[in-house]
């Protein structure tokens, strides 16, 4: 381990109260090779032991809820969230404590119909290591949203938190470590980009929630390595509000995507465009709402909306507003960062955006809602679906057969009808990140575990094998067109 601790910010103060020692490359590969030599014993367990053992996971994690809520809160400064964060993670232990056997245990045999004398089977093979590399937006249900159906696979796990809100890895820890089964096959590394670097050069997987150019760079190092990466990027997701919808409802799901976690969530909408007969009661009713949301500053238990996370985020979102206020931009409400020692914003909604923005191109990662007017059906969609990105997105409608109608036309992973992000609720449901959200298989449904295993096919000849005669150049003379003259 490096002598150099990285130091963090606290959002809500601005000033560093916390330091995290930064793992070197020798000790990411020390871990790795603790992990290496346990993962056998950890897959031993077969699915109902690994299952059993989650669940104590989930019991110690109960026990040190106060440790680990203290910490994500002052890493994120939010406090029900963080009290959501700890809790989902246990939920999702237990889902996957249920699932996994079930899933496992479904018979994988049969015979071959392409050589009817060929018996299969298939043994389900996990990767001894898998690498995790979490965000700093919602720290530990990101890492564990991985790394807890990567266990019950039967991978040993290799997670390193973002240095940015790595606080809550101290608490885990010493839950972790209270599961003798669970202790050996879970290694937390903190550290800046070199930790990362380091873990993709000792994983056999990897997993990595973050910006798309930081993805381009992991997506690179692990195909140098020939391995899988599993990646869950930005998004820019566009919400259609069709004339027929609700707009009390639109603008309630709106405001609730674009505003919650203070923006900062990749299922966020980050792009509204709204039928131009409806337009002006939508933008009534949407800054209304917007304009009644509270900080919660200066008192931490009030308000619907945080601090920034990351420090240099508050400027980027200000830096977004101000460009396209100069590029003909129109402000309803809000449109400034305000510093209380950490940076605030208040729900920012505007008019006259074009897609030249980068308001409209970029991934704000902010409180805002940028609004454009459509004409027909088939703008709307143009317009959705004119982003590098496509990871969900949202249609508002007076039934469901006109909003399914339309949403399947909207690139995207997750489609939400009469709601938003309603991916972030459903995790059982598997869906692929389009474009540059990600690639690799899906985190959820059934898909969140099965990528974790790899399948090795036991073929059993229960006749006779065939002899090199089969290759004889002779019977070439007597197969005509399309004749199969190898199938003997």
């Amino acid at each position: 381990m490096s002598n150099t601790d990285i130091p963090v910010t606290n959002p809500r103060t601005g000033e560093v109260d916390y330091h995290v020692p930064a793992f070197d490359a020798g000790a990411v590969a020390a871990a790795a090779a603790r992990l290496r030599t346990h993962q056998p014993a950890w897959e031993a367990l077969g699915s109902s032991g690994r299952a059993q053992a989650l669940m104590a996971l989930s019991d110690a994690i109960g026990r040190h809820g106060d440790a680990i809520f203290t910490a994500l809160s002052e890493d994120t400064g939010r406090r029900l969230m963080a009290r959501v964060e700890t809790s989902a993670v246990r939920d999702w232990m237990g889902y996957w404590a249920q699932r996994a056997p079930r899933l496992l245990s479904e018979d994988s045999a049969g015979t071959s119909r392409m050589a009817p004398s060929v018996r299969w089977s298939h043994r389900l093979i996990p990767y001894s290591v898998v690498g995790i590399i979490s965000p700093w937006n919602v720290p530990l249900l990101l890492g564990l949203i991985d790394a807890v159906p990567a266990l019950a696979a039967g991978c040993g796990i290799l997670l390193k938190p973002s240095e940015v809100t790595p606080r809550f890895a101290e608490p885990l820890s010493q839950a972790i470590a209270e599961v003798p089964e669970l202790a050996g096959v879970v290694e937390i590394v903190t550290g800046g980009p070199e930790t990362g670097q380091a873990l993709i050069e000792n994983a056999d997987a990897v997993c990595f929630t973050g910006s798309v150019p930081t993805g381009r760079k992991v997506a690179v190092q692990a195909a140098s390595h020939f391995v899988p990466a599993f990646l869950e990027l930005g998004g820019k997701d566009p919400a259609i509000v069709l004339p027929s919808a609700d707009l009390d409802q639109a603008t309630d799901a709106i405001l609730r995507s674009a505003v919650g976690m203070t923006g900062q969530a990749c299922q966020s909408l980050e792009r509204i465009y709204v039928h131009e007969s409806v337009m002006g009661r939508f933008l009534e009713r949407l800054v209304e709402k917007a304009r009644a949301v509270e900080l919660n500053w200066p008192d931490p238990e009030r308000g619907q909306i945080g601090p920034f996370i990351f420090p240099p985020q508050g400027s980027k979102v200000q830096a977004h507003i101000d460009q396209a206020v100069e590029a003909g931009a129109k402000i309803l409400c809000g449109g400034q960062v305000e510093e209380h020692g950490g940076s605030w914003c208040r729900p920012t909604v505007l008019t006259g955006v074009t897609h030249e923005m980068a308001i409209m191109r970029e991934e704000t990662f902010g409180p805002i809602m940028p609004v454009m007017p459509f004409s027909t059906t088939e703008e709307a969609i143009a317009l959705a679906n004119d982003s590098d990105f496509g990871l969900s997105g949202a249609v508002f409608a007076g039934t469901r057969e006109e909003g399914e109608a339309v949403a399947e036309q909207v690139t995207g992973g997750a489609i939400s009808v009469n709601d938003a992000s309603l991916t972030s609720q459903v995790h059982d449901v598997a869906k692929n990140s389009f474009c540059l959200s990600g690639m690799g298989g899906s985190r959820m449904g059934d898909d969140g575990l099965m990528r974790f295993l790899r399948k090795r096919a036991i073929l059993y000849q229960s006749g006779t094998p065939s002899s090199l005669a089969i290759m004889d150049e002779s019977l070439a003379r007597d197969s005509g067109p399309g004749d199969e003259a190898l199938d003997h």
